[in-house]
């Protein structure tokens, strides 16, 4: 069978190119790129998918393959279609068989191969990576007798640095290293080292990243090369900069927003512009890793004034495992403070000023200071709405760039919400010795005027009020029910009243590139389906929210009392922000609330926009525009150009982004993961370890959750999140407890928490990973542990 002048069926490695991936197997075409590039690399020849395809090994073209090498001992290894891939390397997920001799022995190591493609294990690999039908080439090659054998990574697999190359090493046969059976034993030679590390720097960059080598010496010192793929584990480095020396990058969706999940391309763009109106300097400072939002520190980090108050604002408001990363790079000496160097934000003092005033005048009229509050969110709502001469896509686009809140409508909402947020913040150390810090959380629960627990409640008054749509609500898939709501089928549940209060809002919602609920109500049902399954009455989340208000002002209370009679002065001082707190506090989430209008409405003329490039031939789908930026977009509009081919390359990274199980919370531009810097501490058996955030203590089975939009959380089950933002909230009213594995104590999530009255863990490395959905689980709230299953009470 011949394709081209190359028999389809078997051809030697060095006649392979590039093109022929689906022919060879993505093993075959990267030793053949090895070979081309000049490495040393044992001769052989591969099997094809054709043969695969077929069904039959090929003997007699198998066996006249074999001749022409040599015969002898081979190594025979897989090189499926879907292998060595720069996003997924199926590294021992497939077969490779070693010493084999004669062509029966080869043919059955070929059949062991391909059956191995079809294995439990690589079809879960598949799987998990996104990848559907794969077809498996066999890759022959003479087999090196090594003395010494192993790997190199020409980047730090667990630290991802760029800058330090490893080297693992066992006497012998590598494979055992490779397969994780073995450790690295055995120390390299400094010559055969320096020639390692010479081959490895020659590798990446022949391949354009970093590399994961199989390597193996033999008897006569001589080195072979084996395997060059790339290192899929690495998350993407920081894009270059021209600013000099090494930086530091610290994760902002996250740590502020409760998103982990990429940024559409559209969403980062539009957050960039809002950023630039604040502060271009700070605009400056924000940038793209894979999909997510990072801000670089390293100005703030090397000024000797900033490096004094930067760890207790971080350790307050972003909780223990950003401060302890924060801590690490304090320490490094590559980020010591530079002489004269500034990296405070300009303009504080002028800042400080207005802050002061307008902080004092909240607290001094608390209620007057909520009802302006309020009043600049309804600003802001209708200061968005775009005039009705915005009607092509051009005027849109100049719109959506030019978009900008009158300031007096920011101040408005901005420091009744410091005073809010100070308030709550200022009672711990003034009741230190006198209150326990569960003591005073549980003052902060229950809290009122907070529009993100109005609406978990509405959605709760929704579910209540269903009466003989019950069943319709509980049972139907909530796609379903949502499209019958835009068919206008759906029975009157009050939805429609809903969404005219809070239908811009959604999970990931400072992402405008993704639906707000007034676009697809789905999640607002699964969250109504979870509420009617609450059975206790006394676990309805409106009694639950009305028990954890009447204890928090029985604590406060008691605590002031108690305060005042051993410390007078501070418990008077004590008790007026614990009761500041209460009047202001809850608009903690009125800002997000507020800015969340501009982008709704910045979403809703840059679909139209789509539609405009979709009818013209430009886009395939309106929705297609959140793959480009605002410039992108507007070469589109503007001159027409199609910019498909690129949003289906940025379609598919983001769903390999999507996929991504850990995120740096904070990186350095070589690429070093600052927390893999710093092992993990080792505590007590079974039980994990973060910081305490909502006191109380449950135990109940785990239902760990990565996306809530069609998440089911039964009544008593502990939720377990990566993280939480406001649409995750209708969650926790069913929930017996929440763990997340990043956040703040002021963050969305465990703010909610407490207004519950459920117990929150937040900062619980690897949460996501160590608990299991079903697992029993006790989250103590106040010593910010959690405790699993048979070590759980």
């Amino acid at each position: 069978m011949q394709k081209g002048g190359i028999d389809v069926l078997v051809i030697d490695l060095d006649r392979i190119d590039g093109t022929m991936a689906e022919l060879a197997g993505g093993k075959a075409v990267g030793l053949a790129k090895m070979i081309k590039a000049g490495e040393r690399v044992p001769a052989g020849f591969c099997l094809t998918t054709e043969a695969h395809k077929a069904g039959t090994v090929p003997l007699r073209e198998l066996a006249a393959a074999y001749e022409r090498l040599g015969g002898g001992p081979v190594a025979v290894r897989s090189s499926a279609t879907a292998e060595d891939l720069p996003e997924a390397s199926f590294a021992g997920q497939q077969d490779t068989v070693l010493g084999v001799v004669g062509v029966d022995e080869l043919a059955s190591a070929v059949q062991r191969c391909w059956d191995s493609l079809h294995s439990e294990r690589a079809v879960a690999y598949r799987r998990a990576a996104g990848i559907g039908e794969a077809h498996m080439a066999v890759v022959v090659q003479r087999m090196v007798e090594p003395a010494l054998a192993g790997v190199l990574f020409t980047a730090d697999p667990v630290t991802g640095s760029r800058t330090d190359m490893v080297v693992n090493a066992v006497a012998g046969l590598g494979d055992a290293l490779v397969d994780g059976r073995v450790a690295a034993d055995q120390a390299v030679p400094d010559q055969v080292r320096e020639e390692l590390l010479a081959c490895g720097g020659r590798l990446q960059d022949h391949f354009g990243c970093p590399q994961d080598i199989e390597w193996a010496l033999d008897h006569d010192g001589v080195l072979w090369l084996l395997q060059s793929r790339p290192i899929t584990t690495l998350f993407p480095a920081p894009p270059p900069t021209d600013r000099p020396g090494l930086r530091v990058y610290l994760e902002l969706g996250g740590q502020f927003q409760g998103v982990l999940r990429p940024f559409t391309p559209m969403g980062i763009s539009a957050i960039k512009v809002m950023a630039a109106r604040m502060s271009p300097r700070t605009a400056g400072d924000i940038v793209d890793i894979a999909g997510r939002l990072y801000i670089d520190l390293t100005d703030l980090v090397r000024d000797a004034n900033s490096r004094k108050w930067l760890p207790s604002i971080v350790a307050t408001d972003l909780g223990p495992r950003v401060a302890a990363v924060l801590d690490q790079v304090l320490a490094d000496p590559r980020f010591a403070p530079l002489p004269g160097h500034k990296g405070g934000p300009a303009g504080l003092l002028k800042w400080a000023v207005r802050g002061l005033i307008g902080v004092t005048r909240a607290l001094a009229r608390p209620d007057a200071a909520r009802a302006r509050a309020f009043r600049g969110v309804e600003r802001f709502k209708r200061a968005s709405t775009a005039p009705a001469c915005v009607t092509t896509s051009a005027d849109r686009l100049t719109y959506i760039e030019g978009l900008k809140l009158p300031a007096a409508h920011i101040e408005d909402l901005f420091w009744p919400l410091m005073a809010g947020v100070l308030s709550a913040a200022a009672p711990a150390p003034l009741l230190k010795g006198v209150a326990t810090e569960a003591e005073v959380n549980t003052v902060l629960g229950g809290m009122p005027h907070n529009v993100t627990v109005e609406m978990d409640l509405a959605i709760w008054g929704m579910a209540a009020r269903a009466g003989t749509h019950r069943e319709l609500l509980r049972d139907t898939p909530p796609a379903r029910l949502a499209a019958m709501h835009h068919e206008g089928t759906l029975p009157d549940v009050g939805l429609s009243a809903f969404l005219a209060r809070y239908g811009h809002r959604a999970a990931a919602e400072i992402d405008i590139g993704l639906p707000r609920w007034e676009e697809d109500p789905a999640p607002v049902f699964a969250a109504i389906a979870n509420y009617l399954r609450v059975v206790d009455p006394d676990q309805a989340p409106d009694r639950r929210f009305a028990r954890a208000a009447a204890q928090a002002e029985a604590t406060r209370a008691r605590i002031v009392r108690r305060a005042r009679r051993r410390r007078p002065i501070r418990g008077t001082l004590a008790g007026f922000f614990l009761g500041r707190a209460r009047s202001l506090a809850g608009l903690r989430e009125a800002g997000k609330f507020a800015g969340l209008y501009p982008m709704r409405e910045t979403r809703r003329h840059l679909l139209l926009v789509g539609e405009d490039l979709a009818g013209r031939g430009l886009l395939d789908r309106a929705e297609d525009i959140m793959f480009l930026d605002l410039g992108e977009a507007g070469g589109a509009v503007h001159d027409g150009a199609d910019h498909r081919e690129l949003i289906a390359a940025r379609k598919a990274a983001y769903q390999r982004e999507l996929r991504r199980g850990h995120v740096p919370i904070a990186m350095l531009s070589d690429g070093t993961d600052v927390e893999a810097l710093r092992p993990p501490a080792a505590p007590a058996e079974g039980t994990l370890v973060g910081m305490a955030a909502a006191p109380g203590r449950a135990t109940g089975p785990a239902r760990v959750v990565h996306d809530p939009a069609d998440a089911r959380v039964e009544p008593g089950e502990i939720l377990v999140a990566p993280t939480t933002d406001p649409g995750w909230t209708p969650l926790f009213l069913t929930a017996a407890g929440l763990v997340t594995e990043i956040g703040a104590p002021l963050a969305h999530g465990p703010t909610v928490a407490r207004e519950y009255g459920i117990p929150a863990v937040i900062s619980v490395r690897d949460a996501t990973r160590e608990i299991r959905t079903g697992q029993i689980i006790t989250v103590d709230g106040a010593a910010g542990t959690v405790l699993i299953a048979e070590n759980a009470p």
